[in-house]
C-alpha cells in the first residue's frame, strides 16, 4: 500500500511538475542534455525580505538582485527512492547540491546582470551539513511567512514521508555571497 502511494504521489507530482516549472520562470543550470542533470533551477529576483550581513561582509538588501536557487525535489526524490539508508540518501542529497553549485556559479559568471547579483539565496527544510558547502542559513522571522513556506511545502514533505524519514526542521533560508561561490565553485577571476 506505501509503495502504490508513493508512486501515485511521485506521478501526480510529475505531472504537475512541468506546469510549475513554466509558470515559475525557473531556468536549468548545467549540460541539461548531457550525462550531468543538475539538480538546481534557478531564476534571478529581487529580495524582499530583511537586510542580511553574511560573514564575508555582504550586506543584502530589500532590492537587491539575487539568484534563486531551487531544487528539482521530483527528480531527487526519485533517486532516493533507490537508496537504502538515511545515512546514503542525506550523502546523495548533499553530493547533488555539491556538483550543481559549479553550474551556478558559471550561471552568474555568464549573465548579463553579473556585476549587480549579489549572491544566492534558497529556502528549505533540507538545511543540515549545508554550512559545509558554503552557505550560512538565516531563520525566517515572519511567522505568517515562514507559516507559508511550511504550508506550500507540505506535499513535498508528505511524498518525501513515504520515501525517506520526516523532516522536521522548520524552513530557513540559505544565502550565498556570489564572491564566496566563485571562490569555492568557480576558477575564473572575478571581474
Amino acid at each position: 500500500m506505501k509503495e502504490k502511494a508513493r508512486q501515485c504521489a511521485l506521478a501526480v507530482w510529475g505531472a504537475f511538475d512541468p506546469i510549475y516549472y513554466a509558470c515559475s520562470r525557473l531556468e536549468y543550470v548545467g549540460d541539461t542534455w548531457g550525462r550531468c542533470r543538475p539538480v538546481f533551477r534557478v531564476r534571478v529576483t529581487k529580495y524582499k525580505g530583511r537586510e542580511v550581513v553574511l560573514s564575508d561582509g555582504t550586506k543584502i538588501q530589500k532590492n537587491d538582485l539575487l539568484v534563486k536557487i531551487h531544487l528539482h525535489n521530483v527528480r531527487l526524490i526519485r533517486e532516493l527512492l533507490h537508496l537504502d539508508s538515511e545515512i546514503k540518501k542525506g550523502r546523495y542529497i548533499f553530493e547533488q547540491v555539491k556538483a550543481g553549485l559549479p553550474y551556478i556559479a558559471n550561471y552568474i559568471r555568464n549573465h548579463e546582470q553579473f556585476s549587480e547579483i549579489k549572491g544566492i539565496i534558497g529556502i528549505t527544510m533540507l538545511n543540515k551539513g549545508c554550512e559545509r558547502l558554503g552557505f550560512e542559513t538565516f531563520s525566517i522571522v515572519n511567522p505568517f511567512y515562514k507559516w507559508f513556506k511550511t504550508a506550500v511545502m507540505m506535499p513535498m514533505i508528505a511524498i518525501s514521508q513515504l520515501c525517506f524519514s520526516p523532516v522536521r526542521r522548520p524552513p530557513k533560508y540559505l544565502f550565498m555571497s556570489k564572491e564566496k561561490l566563485l571562490t569555492l565553485y568557480d576558477y575564473q577571476p572575478i571581474h
